[in-house]
């Protein structure tokens, strides 16, 4: 199993590119095997790329905007993906409210991922509680968006939502590709094992 982290969490330790790209020497030598992005500092991918593939640290997945995966903007994302060398690609949370809005987020996922079948690229969608509390058509709005996207599991949200976290992660085995390991008290992140969250 590889270790990653989203820089989503570092996004106050650095605040230009070269800074962002010392957080990635510092995320090596901590140990982790690569990192999930949520921005890129205002870097050119070839030369992020350069500085993974220097420190032999991997582009697991990054977290961006629904709208960046429609249409025209849909192949410069997969352009960015390749040219960073990943797999699978996400989006950290949108909006869901509604039936349509779970409506526009499988049909937007199902067409990213079919076109993602030609470029070796998954799409995935990353949860918070409201997935796990809420219902759309009888279902729960995560099984609606599984319908279309692949899934990283945030086990703290997930938890705090009201789910089984091992009965779900084992039922959707499938469809989930990334687990987001988090752990927290009352919906405060905390280090894992110091928070409420019944992690195996």
């Amino acid at each position: 199993m590889k270790l990653a982290v989203q820089l989503y969490t570092l996004r106050e330790d650095y605040s230009n590119g070269e800074e962002f790209l010392e957080i990635l020497e510092k995320v090596k030598e901590i140990g982790f095997d690569g990192v999930e992005f949520a921005g890129y500092a205002g870097l050119e991918p070839e030369v992020i790329k350069a500085k993974l593939d220097e420190l032999g640290l991997v582009a697991v997945g990054c977290h961006m905007r629904i709208e960046n995966y429609e249409g025209e903007k849909l192949e410069e994302s997969i352009k960015l993906g390749k040219a960073l060398g990943m797999k699978y690609m996400g989006v950290g949370g949108a909006d869901h409210s509604t039936k349509e809005e779970v409506d526009k987020l499988v049909d937007v996922f199902s067409k990213a991922n079919e076109r993602g079948k030609d470029e070796g690229i998954k799409f995935y969608y990353h949860n918070h509680t409201e997935e796990f509390e809420n219902e759309i058509d009888g279902k729960l709005i995560m099984d609606r968006i599984a319908e279309g996207a692949y899934l990283e599991i945030d086990t703290y949200w997930s938890y705090c939502g009201g789910a089984d976290n091992y009965k779900y992660i084992t039922e959707h085995k499938d469809d989930i590709i990334l687990l987001h390991v988090k752990d927290g008290i009352d919906r405060h992140p905390m280090a894992l094992g110091e928070g409420d969250n019944d992690l195996p």
